[in-house]
């Protein structure tokens, strides 16, 4: 094992290690911390956990137990992976578990670098850029649980942490990786616990990867972790071999999308037009105990021929706020969860083996309610968006963040099954 990766989603882990698996490394993703007895052969492990949202504390304590579990297999380095977008609240929890991580390390200093250029995530001179435009004033500002309202990372870093955060700034990274070590050491010498790297292009990637190479703890996007394993010329196998393991399999398809994010409602828009579709009543997931079972039998009922049926809890801000108001925000989005996992087990005794699931939290509860313990990741249906095959079941995934993937990613999920049949 290479690295040891610790992601706080479901969909942010299958994101870096579909990079991973692109550039040749065995990648196994694990969902939440395995027991012991649990034995891996692979180049890269990531444990996704679900600690994006929760409690700071028991976001710490779970990515510990995780890093406790690489650390006892010997993993030399370790990346702590967190959305491109930095989903975190002024509470963390991005800043608490980067500072435990490194107490348990005996480290003082590291990276943070959530990039990925090309889906449009940026940095310059510390400022985070989503296609182009201030994460503030993105779609992220409307997110339901961690809305951005601060595109500067380094303070919003600081506002979470216990150390002062610095920046090496692209013009140092157009220097390559000589520069950018002499920067990182200068920064530490003066204090900084916490160095942003800028990256506006693919090249600032190799370099960024060449100069954390030695580096035990680093955080952020899963650009980073592509220049990293560029980096590591050693390890790197074919890339479809790599990916062979986690082909997708044949099999009845579904939708579901629970993300409200800006492209997720362009994908829903886009699919709607020409796929059977069916919106989830917030109301019923509240109210109704018998509503996940109507809608498997609606899902059921659809042509086998065809586009998969999309069931979908996706809204524009408008009518989330309208929703977030009436239901509250940390209600409704429980039980449209709850729903959506139901949904996907009673699916799953129906014989659907393929599931192509929009939304961070979505995908979370679809794995933990189909029993999934892990995955092996297969080929990239966009950028950071692979094909996983679940562990010991018959099942293929398709876990997307919400930004992440063009309007037709829906329709390309599926025709990378029917090509690989």
């Amino acid at each position: 094992m290479r690295l040891g990766v610790i992601g706080d989603d479901f969909t942010g882990s299958t994101d870096i290690a579909g990079f991973l698996v692109a550039n040749g490394l065995r990648t196994v993703q694990l969902n939440d911390v395995p027991d012991d007895a649990l034995q891996v052969e692979a180049d890269a492990v990531v444990i996704s956990l679900k600690t994006r949202s929760c409690p700071p504390e028991q976001a710490v304590e779970q990515s510990l137990a995780a890093l406790r579990w690489l650390q006892a297999r010997g993993c030399p380095q370790f990346f702590f992976k967190y959305c491109s977008t930095f989903d975190s609240t002024p509470k963390g929890n991005i800043g608490p578990v980067t500072d435990a991580l490194l107490a348990a390390l005996g480290e003082d200093f590291t990276v943070i670098c959530p990039v990925l250029p090309v889906n449009g995530r940026t940095i310059y001179n510390g400022y985070l850029f989503v296609n182009g435009v201030p994460l503030h004033e993105s779609g992220m500002r409307h997110h339901p649980v961690t809305p951005m309202t601060d595109s500067n990372i380094m303070r919003v870093m600081e506002a979470q942490s216990e150390g002062r955060a610095g920046n090496v700034p692209s013009t140092v990274m157009d220097q390559g990786p000589e520069a950018v070590c002499a920067a990182l050491a200068k920064l530490k010498a003066e204090g900084v616990r916490y160095a942003v790297l800028d990256a506006l292009n693919d090249a600032h990637l190799v370099t960024m990867g060449q100069a954390v190479a030695g580096m035990k703890l680093v955080t952020g996007g899963s650009g980073l972790a592509d220049g990293m394993a560029r980096a590591w010329t050693e390890l790197r196998g074919d890339a479809a071999q790599a990916a062979e393991a986690g082909r997708p399999v044949a099999g009845r398809a579904v939708v579901l999308s629970g993300s409200c994010s800006q492209m997720t409602n362009a994908q829903v828009a886009a699919y709607r037009a020409e796929a059977p579709s069916l919106a989830v009543d917030v109301a019923r997931c509240l109210e109704d105990a018998g509503y996940a079972a109507e809608l498997a039998a609606w899902v059921q009922a659809q042509p086998r021929e065809g586009l998969a049926p999309l069931v979908y809890a996706t809204m524009p801000p408008d009518e989330l706020k309208a929703v977030q108001e009436r239901f509250g925000a940390a209600r409704a989005s429980e039980a449209v969860e709850h729903t959506f996992g139901a949904l996907a087990k009673l699916l799953e005794a129906a014989g659907f083996g393929l599931f192509i699931v929009a939304g961070g939290e979505t995908s979370g509860i679809v794995t933990q309610s189909l029993g999934i313990r892990g995955f092996a990741i297969g080929p990239q249906i966009a950028p950071g968006v692979p094909w996983v095959r679940a562990v010991g079941k018959p099942l293929s995934l398709a876990l997307k963040s919400g930004n992440f993937g063009q309007e037709r990613f829906f329709f390309q999920a599926q025709e990378m099954v029917a090509d690989a049949t």
